[in-house]
């Protein structure tokens, strides 16, 4: 028996009701049977139905992970939608979150009913995409349909000059003073959404401006005689690339455009393409502040390495990317030492996959004309598809659906990849010109989404130089739009787009098959796969001397001291700081004998580093300085934090043989198909997500359930697993603060264990991060009631055959009140429960006899890196 959802209650069947009219007794016995099994139905349209008061709950905690900001209800439910889940359906397709059946006990709390809106089309990387992305709930449902009375109309200031992606005017201190009407749906969530006032305003201008027909043009001028896309040589002939032999050889220059922190990755990029004859401009995202340190060392080991003197943030399929190219151009023709023919952008995930001389050879050849991969469809499709028809507006790093709009009469639109190689004389066509066409369409892509993927496109297949144009970028991009397609980016942007998977060893093969030229391969992540990287350098500059090191290792910094502590949050600085002190306790009881080997940490970390081994996360490096509690001298030693298996599967699996992994975490990536937060290192705070990892096999049913550190049964539902299922999961909206300590979630056949993994939500040490104070006690008390969804499953504790949990909470209410070195006591036995010290090293010669130096540890973030090493230039002008 299932029970049903009919407008929102929950009501028996007609058959259920009579039977429970003749056979009271036997229906209260078969119920409680049911109860135990756990069939009964929670539809996804009672989630979402429950999602709005867990949301204002939730939206009344206090600040996230230490960082003084509010918890946003938008947010939250971006985190929690199913994306990919038809509602109504019970069965989970391949790499789609569970559909659950979730087991319902107690009575149902009155929620306010979502408001529906439309779903939004959008683009991909390059490719239209055929799926919808749906506005937030919380948001433009609420904003254009409750609030219509008061906002149907909102009048603004006179617009002046348009709010565009920096620079917009400012605006007095107070909001903004209604003038003008606002009355489109889009504009009208915009502005409830948009967080800043700042933001508000330039949306208010700018659509003040649309409406009165003054920021776009209405028409411009078409300059090709006719629509003709030339080929180049599309079959070359790469034996003899003796650059002797070609006359006035090109020279490139490189537009690199970077964020993040894998500057282990940018420095092997720069190895493989560098050469003295060409030049390499790096623009840094302005939220990565590490890497423009690091790239600022770059630059001064080469004189045609540059880093440019401004920085911008760059969202993805915002308007900024744009700008940052176009500036980068200006820069770049204003530098008369810098003597080049072509412009090629790259990212830190490119690889090439043709020497430099090659890519010479080829350009000097076609040394006039523009590679640029077109849309290849339908031009009014893809002027839909990529939302050009749309008005777009960046502010408050995101990018806001506005309305609608028209494209420029005698336009032709095109568009594709925003990989390209552009000749000199476009680019200073570009800049400089100050003709109807490029002036107009530079104000058309201010406010357009994805412009990079278009603009250059449009410019040249308009202009005096559209036989120039080429369809071919020269790259090959790893598409799975099965798995990149999944509207990752809707917490960026008001549309939906994909994003190409990392390549592997058993993609490479896509690069051999292709026909046309390319130079370049995309994308690759070291923290992915380092695998694929290494096979294509062996295969341009043959392999490293034998007994090289460090060819299978890789590091990744996630902090140094020079970013500041405020950078990390607080379940990282309390993981971090006990990594360390376990690494510190660790040595002094092996080295009991030893009193010189015994030290106190002193502050906080000075540096954090991801280190993986032939393609496994292998654990944390924490540097820290200490001091030895004999002789009183400081040293940095460096401490390998290394994460142990908690999986255990059972025996006589039968059909669920086909379960492989499980594993809870937080910051899975649907496309990659791995946890960003490596390690899973995560705190009270945190939204965890049970993933399970399937191979082929029949159609299974298996009931997942959470269970506490006090024996509280925090969640139970059922997944269905087709035949061709690879992973299912689902995070379930649980309330917070989860209880710190050991988590456990089980996979159960009818109530049977089929398989149990173990995770730890760690308690704080630290909050904002400051040492944690007794006000904070609330953070470590688990959810108000004991309950986490919006009813309890205490009643399964029995069937599962749990311990009672009143001598756990008990237990565990005590330890709410843990401030000090205590608290420190109950972090460290937590997390070495989960976590042990693989190895300590130091930075200079320990007065610990057993401590070895770090650049002479294997492991250590301070070890040789070879492929990663930036060295002199050679004799032919490479440093590869």
């Amino acid at each position: 028996m299932r029970y049903k959802i009919h407008g929102g209650k929950m009501v028996a069947s007609t058959r259920v009701q009579k039977l429970l009219r003749r056979y009271k007794l036997a229906i209260a016995t078969g119920l409680t049977i049911l109860l135990i099994q756990g069939l009964v139905v929670w539809s996804l349209r009672s989630l979402e139905e429950g999602e709005a008061e867990w949301k204002h709950r939730r939206s009344k905690l206090p600040d996230h992970n230490g960082q003084e900001q509010k918890i946003d209800p938008v947010a939250i439910e971006r985190q929690n939608t199913l994306s990919g889940v038809n509602h109504g359906q019970s069965r989970l397709r391949q790499d789609q979150p569970a559909v659950t059946s979730i087991v319902r006990r107690g009575s149902r709390r009155r929620n306010k009913p979502s408001l529906k809106d439309k779903s939004l089309d959008g683009p991909e990387d390059g490719v239209a995409v055929e799926k919808a992305a749906h506005y937030d709930p919380s948001s433009s449902r609420n904003f254009s349909e409750i609030r219509a009375g008061e906002m149907a109309k909102i009048h603004l200031v006179a617009p002046g000059e348009p709010g565009s992606v920096e620079g917009a005017p400012q605006v007095p201190s107070s909001d903004f003073v209604p003038k003008c009407e606002i009355s489109g749906k889009d504009a009208l969530s915009a502005l409830h959404r948009a967080g800043s006032r700042q933001c508000r305003q330039e949306i208010a201008n700018i659509v003040c401006q649309h409406q009165a027909g003054h920021l776009m043009p209405q028409s411009l001028p078409q300059f090709c005689p006719q629509h003709v896309i030339s080929s180049a040589i599309q079959h070359i002939d790469f034996a003899d690339t003796d650059l002797s032999k070609v006359e006035n050889p090109v020279r490139v220059v490189f537009m690199l455009v970077v964020h993040g922190r894998a500057v282990r990755q940018l420095k092997r990029l720069l190895k493989a393409i560098y050469h003295k004859d060409h030049f390499y401009y790096i623009h840094v995202d302005k939220r990565s502040n590490y890497m423009h340190r690091e790239v600022l060392q770059m630059t001064e080991l080469y004189p045609n390495v540059r880093a440019t003197p401004w920085r911008m943030v760059t969202i993805w399929g915002g308007a900024s990317l744009l700008k940052a190219y176009l500036h980068s151009m200006h820069d770049l023709l204003s530098m008369l030492d810098w003597k080049w023919d072509f412009f090629i952008n790259l990212s830190a995930t490119d690889i090439p996959t043709r020497t430099n001389n090659e890519l010479v050879a080829f350009l000097s050849q076609n040394r006039d004309k523009n590679f640029l991969k077109s849309h290849g469809r339908e031009n009014a499709r893809f002027i839909k598809k990529q939302g050009l028809d749309r008005l777009f507006h960046e502010c408050d790093n995101h990018m806001w659906r506005l309305g609608e709009r028209t494209i420029p009469e005698g336009l032709e639109v095109s568009g594709g990849s925003d990989w390209f190689s552009l000749t000199h004389k476009f680019v200073e066509y570009v800049i400089n010109s100050q003709d109807e066409l490029v002036t107009g369409l530079k104000q058309f892509y201010t406010y357009a989404l994805l412009p990079a993927e278009s603009f250059f496109h449009t410019v040249l297949g308009n202009s005096h130089m559209c036989d120039t144009l080429v369809d071919n970028n020269l790259r090959v991009t790893n598409w799975n739009r099965k798995l990149g397609c999944k509207c990752q980016y809707k917490h960026i942007v008001d549309w939906c787009g994909c994003s190409p998977n990392d390549f592997k060893p058993s993609d490479l093969i896509r690069i051999q098959q292709l026909t046309r030229p390319t130079f370049f391969a995309r994308k690759f992540e070291s923290t992915v796969n380092q695998e694929a990287i290494e096979i294509l350098d062996n295969h341009l500059y043959g392999q490293y001397p034998l007994g090289t090191v460090a060819l299978k290792a890789y590091w990744e910094s996630l902090f140094e001291q020079a970013d500041g502590v405020s950078s990390l949050n607080d379940v990282a600085l309390t993981a971090y700081s006990s990594f360390f002190r376990l690494g510190l306790h660790k040595q002094e009881t092996t080295q009991s004998s030893s009193e010189t080997c015994r030290f106190e940490p002193i502050g906080y970390p000075v540096s954090v580093h991801l280190y993986f081994y032939d393609d496994r996360f292998q654990g944390y490096l924490v540097r820290q300085e200490v001091q030895n509690v004999v002789t009183r001298s400081c040293e940095m030693l460096e401490v390998w934090a290394v994460p142990q298996a908690t999986l255990q599967l059972e025996h006589n699996l039968h059909e669920f043989e086909r379960l492989k992994h499980l594993e809870v975490g937080t910051e899975w990536d649907p496309k990659e198909r791995i946890f960003r937060n490596f390690g899973g290192v995560m705190g009270p705070l945190d939204e965890p997500v049970a993933v399970q990892k399937w191979a082929r096999g029949p159609n299974l049913t298996a009931t997942i359930v959470w269970i506490d550190p006090a024996h509280i049964v925090a969640a139970s539902y059922d997944i269905s697993i087709d035949v061709e299922a690879e992973f299912t999961q689902y995070k379930p909206p649980l309330q917070r603060p989860l209880r710190p300590g050991v988590w456990t979630v089980r996979v159960l056949r009818l109530w049977e264990r089929v398989a149990e993994a173990r995770f730890l939500v760690m308690p704080l040490a630290f909050k904002g991060r400051e040492p944690l104070r007794t006000d904070h006690g609330w953070v470590h008390a688990g959810p108000p009631g004991n309950v986490y969804l919006e009813q309890s499953f205490q009643q399964l504790a029995h069937v599962l055959k749990l311990p009672p949990s009143e001598p756990a909470l008990q237990e565990v209410q005590k330890k709410t009140s843990l401030v000090g070195k205590p608290l420190e006591a109950w972090v460290d036995s937590s997390v070495e429960a989960f976590w042990v010290t693989g190895d300590i090293c130091s930075d200079q010669t320990s007065s610990c006899p057993t401590i070895g130096l770090c650049t002479k540890t294997s492991w250590s973030s301070l070890s040789p890196d070879p492929k990663s090493e930036l060295g002199p230039v050679k004799k032919d002008g490479r440093i590869r």
